[in-house]
């Protein structure tokens, strides 16, 4: 499925820009680093609140992260959660 394979890349791609390892991620959504090697690999999906939480972390639309769009503008609150 095409979203699943663009919010895999777009999980690494934005994990990778910031810096941060598998397990500092794990930390901000809940979940171990193992989760986020499964979902960097296609081999899980995400709930809709652990897709918030990346949207407001990374300060880009959830729309980006499932494929919807090419155009990562964030478009929620000042600051998100950051």
């Amino acid at each position: 499925m095409k979203t699943v394979i663009l919010l895999k890349d777009r999980v690494y791609q934005l994990r990778k820009a910031e810096g941060l390892t598998q397990q500092q991620l794990g930390e901000i959504l809940g979940l171990t680093s193992k989760s986020i090697s499964m979902l960097e690999s296609g081999g899980r999906s995400t709930t809709i609140d652990k897709l918030v939480i990346l949207a407001e972390h990374f300060q880009v639309s959830t729309d980006y992260l499932v494929g919807i769009t090419d155009d990562p503008t964030w478009r929620g609150g000042p600051g998100g959660m950051a």
